[in-house]
């Protein structure tokens, strides 16, 4: 998430939003185990709190929120795509694939691991030397055959709620 430790504020000015939405943020990761406090100290009259981001079991090992994870991958892409150098190099990636259970488990610790190395070499942002970079990934093994649900899902978003095709307005 972030390479060192943050107090609300310091995430604030970072994100562009208020202290109070970064603060109920911070207290919302802080009650589900994805941060904790780093340090506490007096500035201004007042008490800083500091957090860091938790590691050792992944977003990945936690089934209960997977869906609500995802939602924030989706809007966090959306923020990111806008943001994309259209001179770097990057990866895209989007499958459903049928593969041996031992080419997705040496796929998966793979992805894992570039995941930790890009993690391990996050500096400061802006820091000198340093380029932004935007990873979002989200790889599991699927259910068997697509759900009616997700085919009714994938039929609403192609098509619009009424039912009509969605016309792209660039090509009008």
């Amino acid at each position: 998430m972030w390479p060192g430790p943050m107090s609300a504020a310091e995430l604030a000015r970072e994100l562009g939003t208020s202290h109070a939405l970064a603060s109920r943020h911070l207290r919302q990761l802080d009650a589900v185990g994805l941060v904790e406090l780093a340090e506490e100290r007096t500035r201004r009259g007042g008490r800083e709190r500091r957090y860091r981001t938790v590691h050792g079991s992944p977003l990945s090992d936690r089934h209960d929120g997977a869906q609500m994870l995802a939602a924030t991958l989706t809007h966090t892409l959306k923020e990111r795509a806008v943001r994309r150098d259209p001179d770097g190099a990057g990866v895209t990636v989007d499958a459903e694939l049928w593969v041996p259970p031992e080419a997705w488990e040496a796929a998966r610790r793979r992805l894992a691991e570039v995941a930790a190395e890009l993690h391990d070499a996050a500096r400061p942002p802006r820091t000198p030397g340093t380029t932004p970079v935007g990873i979002s990934l989200m790889a599991f093994p699927l259910r068997g055959e697509p759900s009616a649900a997700a085919d009714a899902e994938r039929s609403r978003t192609a098509t619009g709620s009424t039912g009509d095709p969605v016309q792209d307005p660039t090509t009008s």
